[in-house]
């Protein structure tokens, strides 16, 4: 890209991933609705583009056809519109997500559906996963609001990991959260390294070695093993 130390010091400062102004409410009416989806579709094609520091506002109504003035009934920034660029994303991407354990559930391929959904959800936003490595690199707003939101899903697997103990399926010595994180972290890792940077390996290669290192990690025990 071709922004320079002081553009992207500018950009820094200028961020307001830290929610110091007031989020608006969404529009009340249906065109208003239509205007502001317009706007993060566009939004979202122009920073998978650009890159952050080089999308300028005027590139994204230009993209969304919308006067440039019409901007500012939505949005009070680019940080802003990027919050709800990663909020929509976030909205439809599938995280690793180990859902409850019942009576009957196999719980080695509950964890193998939940990798796979991960991983394909990642390859549909890979541009967009990239672009989020980029702006944690530069905003730390941004960086500490992205560890906020994936701590939530941390706990989301930690209450998972506990269920499975309490039902006699994973090891009782193991730290829910701990394991969540690490694990957690692990996939998000391997989704990294294969949609972004370019490792080699196929879905199905990565979910069954991610899959047995989240079982042998929480030491499941099913009737089958």
């Amino acid at each position: 890209m071709s922004s320079t130390p002081e553009s992207a010091a500018r950009h820094r400062r200028s961020a307001g991933f830290s929610g110091t102004s007031t989020p608006r409410d969404l529009p009340t009416t249906p065109r208003g609705l239509r205007t502001r989806t317009k706007l993060v579709e566009a939004a979202r094609v122009v920073f998978e583009r650009d890159g952050f520091l080089d999308a300028r506002l005027v590139d994204i109504t230009t993209e969304a056809g919308i006067s440039a003035g019409s901007f500012y009934t939505y949005f009070d920034s680019k940080e802003e519109i990027f919050s709800a660029v990663l909020a929509e994303v976030e909205e439809e991407m599938l995280h690793p997500d180990v859902r409850q354990v019942t009576n009957g559930d196999d719980p080695v391929s509950m964890i193998r559906k939940a990798n796979r959904a991960y991983l394909e959800s990642y390859q549909r936003f890979s541009k967009f996963m990239r672009l989020l490595e980029q702006v944690a690199s530069i905003d730390e707003d941004f960086r500490e609001l992205r560890r906020k939101r994936g701590e939530s899903f941390v706990q989301r697997n930690a209450k998972s990991i506990r269920q499975m103990q309490q039902d006699g399926v994973a090891g009782a010595d193991i730290d829910p959260m701990m394991a969540a994180s690490f694990l957690s972290g692990m996939v998000a890792r391997a989704a990294y390294s294969r949609f972004v940077l370019g490792e080699s390996w196929t879905i199905d290669e990565m979910v069954d070695s991610l899959t047995e290192l989240w079982a042998n990690a929480l030491k499941i025990e099913t009737p089958a093993s």
